[in-house]
């Protein structure tokens, strides 16, 4: 019988462009549980898999609680019906929560779009000129100057 596969902190932070702090990070905060070999941490195939939906849920925007929880009502079983639950509303939330974002950044550029015409305006009522000076402000804004 072979064994498990099993991989290096290295290995997983060079699979999975990580820093190995990062993943210790992870260990600390309870989503990694490697096993030990005197002092080096050895991670197994689930570890490996912990990791990269922590990751995932990472790049979803889930925050380490949320993603634990989903990690811990796993408990070995692929895709029950409460993880599989629990995950569409995580999903729903976040979803709102990005579509809020999205709505405060369309009002936000809406009133950008305002104050420049405003200022266009203050600047004289010569289009060209306006013009000229809104491109100026953006080249500033962009360049930093």
């Amino acid at each position: 019988m072979a064994s498990e596969q099993t991989y290096s902190i290295t290995q997983l932070a060079r699979e999975f462009d990580v820093t190995p702090r990062a993943i210790r990070f992870y260990e600390d905060q309870g989503l990694l549980k490697p096993a030990r070999s005197g002092r080096t941490r050895v991670y197994s195939k689930a570890d490996r898999t912990r990791l990269k939906l922590t990751l995932r849920g990472k790049r979803l925007g889930l925050s380490l609680a949320q993603i634990k929880e989903l990690l811990e009502m796993h408990g070995g079983v692929r895709n029950s019906a409460p993880q599989l639950r629990q995950f569409l509303i995580v999903l729903a939330e976040r979803r709102a929560a990005l579509e809020q974002q999205r709505e405060d950044i369309v009002g936000l550029l809406s009133e950008i779009d305002s104050l420049e015409k405003q200022c266009s305006e203050l600047l004289g009522h010569d289009p060209g000129r306006a013009a000229e000076e809104r491109a100026e402000v953006v080249r500033q804004a962009r360049t930093g100057a």
